[in-house]
């Protein structure tokens, strides 16, 4: 049974290098009905805050990757994570450090000195032979894990290929601080044991971690996972992602009218591909999803490309959802939809002319309340002669004897012809009067739309 995780840490937003992972990781689930779990890995005391597990939840929650199992927390695990650290002690492949800060920092100094990679020399680890020093009364130990000496650590990793490190480059890793709460390599470790996790599938910064713990689950006796480290996500400018500089969280991308479906469509794209296909659904994407055709390079967000994925979506997406989604926008542009034509009817008619949410909000809003027109607008459109000939136009407008498209279409040929002008001539001054702007869809389905009743009032205004 396929089991894999996505365990992102709570300090901070949910950004959408953690969504990828995690897209990647319940596809691959999915695509082999196993399960998909999501860890909450809060050991971090200092930094972890309710809020961040919040973000985390709500998230998860606005993209739509359900998980199966969790959420589970690291912090309420610890009883089990020293119970695993002293059946290590007790076989051998940790030991307790007294080394206080200072002896770290003056090894530390002394190494760079002498041109050294900067490393824990061991001192408290017990070998045949080797005599310890005493402990130190005022000095609370840590627990660290007793790295092999000798050997390498080789994995192949399903996204890069064969991965090789050698011991002799690893530290003892501390997997216990002072005060004896476990440090994250060591319980990422217990974790993946006793939740099964077939696949570890995450970010190409943890390639480091995973030859450390690779060499505690060998100590443990415990299986061990498949590992596939995805690349990482750059910006246009070829930089990390990074929140000062980007749009990276989840709750931006909403903010900014971004649909969910278009946010996983897009990150599905980065570093992996079907063919020529852009464009698809999450159950396409599960069916195509492999491992193998994950790209171990890193890629760039486009900005634009982005953008136009966020339009398709729109325009496939249904019309009374979008309506549901902008009413907040609106309303908060103090537009109120409760007096006029039907919302939905609204976004089928404008929704082809946007990318993002907040701008298909914003061709909705003068449907019910018209815009203050441009000056620039009103000298071009708004000629000496045109209030007159748009009264005369008006009259007939309040003489069909249906209000709709169709019928609104059929009087702007004659009336052109009657008054001697181009359409353009009617259709403009029309939208600028009754709309507030010149970017409109067709006015003649805009008007039907408005309604009789306040396209005369604002054509009479």
């Amino acid at each position: 049974m396929i089991r894999t995780r996505f365990a992102p840490s709570p300090t901070g937003f949910l950004h959408i290098g953690g969504v990828r992972t995690a897209l990647f990781s319940w596809a691959y689930a999915r695509k082999h009905g196993g399960t998909f779990v999501l860890r909450i890995e809060d050991t971090d005391l200092e930094r972890s805050t309710p809020e961040s597990v919040q973000a985390i939840l709500d998230g998860m929650h606005w993209v739509g990757l359900d998980y199966d199992e969790g959420p589970f927390y690291q912090t309420q695990r610890f009883d089990r994570y020293k119970e695993v650290i002293q059946q290590l002690l007790a076989s051998g492949h940790a030991y307790l450090c007294y080394c206080s800060k200072e002896e770290l920092d003056a090894m530390r100094a002394e190494q760079e000195a002498r041109g050294e990679k900067p490393r824990y020399d061991r001192r408290w680890r017990p070998e045949d032979g080797k005599t310890l020093p005493t402990p130190p009364a005022d000095v609370p130990p840590v627990v660290r894990f007793k790295t092999p000496l000798s050997g390498s650590v080789a994995w192949d990793d399903a996204v890069k290929g064969r991965i090789e490190f050698q011991n002799e480059e690893l530290d003892d890793l501390i997997i216990a601080r002072p005060d004896g709460s476990p440090t994250y390599n060591f319980c990422v470790v217990v974790d993946d044991w006793d939740m099964n996790i077939t696949h570890v599938i995450r970010g190409d910064d943890h390639v480091n971690n995973t030859p450390r713990q690779i060499n505690i689950l060998k100590a443990l006796g415990a299986p061990l996972p498949v590992y596939g480290h995805l690349p990482m996500i750059l910006n246009e400018d070829g930089h990390k992602m990074s929140k000062r500089r980007d749009a990276v969280s989840v709750v931006d991308y909403e903010g900014k009218g971004i649909l969910p479906e278009a946010l996983l469509n897009y990150l599905a794209r980065l570093g992996w591909g079907h063919g020529d296909e852009e464009f698809f659904n999450m159950d396409q994407f599960v069916e195509w999803f492999s491992l193998e055709a994950v790209s171990p390079s890193a890629s760039r967000f486009n900005q634009e490309k982005f953008l136009w994925l966020n339009a398709q979506h729109i325009k496939a997406a249904d019309n009374a959802r979008l309506a549901e989604l902008i009413t907040p926008r609106l309303t908060a542009a103090g537009i109120s939809t409760a007096q006029g034509p039907a919302l939905a009817e609204v976004v089928a008619l404008v929704k082809e002319r946007v990318q993002e949410l907040n701008a298909l909000a914003r061709e909705c809003d003068y449907f019910y309340q018209p815009r203050q027109p441009q000056q620039a607008e009103l000298d071009k459109h708004i000629l000496p002669d045109t209030r007159e000939r748009m009264a005369r136009f008006a009259a007939q407008l309040a003489a069909l004897p249906e209000w709709n498209t169709e019928a609104i279409h059929g009087l702007f040929k004659p009336f052109c012809a009657e008054e001697g002008i181009k359409m353009g001539q009617l259709g403009m001054p029309l939208r600028v009067l009754v709309c507030g702007t010149t970017q409109t869809p067709s006015v003649d389905a805009v008007l039907a739309l408005i309604g009789r009743e306040q396209v005369l009032a604002r054509l009479a205004g």
